[in-house]
């Protein structure tokens, strides 16, 4: 390599490298807020072919203030509609969820959703197919604090969940 060269891309690499640390630092990021509600990387998982259905997850949901709050509504333009729900294995095996209200925050609790664990959020009448990579909004509304816009992302579980057989849909 020329020095004319190494002086041209010296430059080019500080770029690049500007470039990707924002990039990975808007990642990391993906976080959300309203009034004393935190919300960190709201998610969904790629739909299965042929069905009109999905989910979504909010990797944490926290309440930092010091009164109770309830995450009591989701809409997105995405799906005709958000029911949140939960999910739980019976002594069968057999997995069985139901829609529920709400989803109560006590002052200072922070909860994690994951596919095939607990609460998330269904995504019923997909308007077209979830593809990873993708993102779509949806809103939150809580009973106190109000509501909030957040991007969700569509991506595959992380490699815990896969790796524990969690059920996914």
């Amino acid at each position: 390599m020329t020095t004319t060269q190494a002086l041209f891309l010296r430059p080019v690499r500080a770029a690049a490298a500007l470039a990707l640390s924002l990039l990975c630092a808007a990642a990391i990021a993906h976080s959300f807020s309203v009034g004393a509600i935190a919300i960190g990387q709201p998610f969904a998982t790629p739909s299965i072919a042929g069905t009109a259905n999905g989910a979504a997850y909010l990797q944490s949901l926290e309440n930092t203030g010091t009164a109770p709050d309830r995450l009591v509504r989701a809409s997105t333009p995405a799906a005709a509609r958000v029911e949140l729900h939960t999910m739980s294995v019976d002594a069968q095996g057999v997995m069985r969820m139901r829609e529920i209200d709400g989803i109560a925050l006590a002052p200072k609790a922070k909860i994690q959703m994951q596919p095939g664990t607990g609460i998330h959020m269904m995504l019923v009448g997909l308007k077209a197919p979830l593809k990873e990579g993708t993102s779509f909004p949806m809103t939150l509304q809580f009973e106190r604090a109000g509501t909030v816009d957040v991007t969700v992302v569509v991506r595959e579980p992380k490699a815990e969940n896969a790796a524990s057989g969690a059920h996914t849909h």
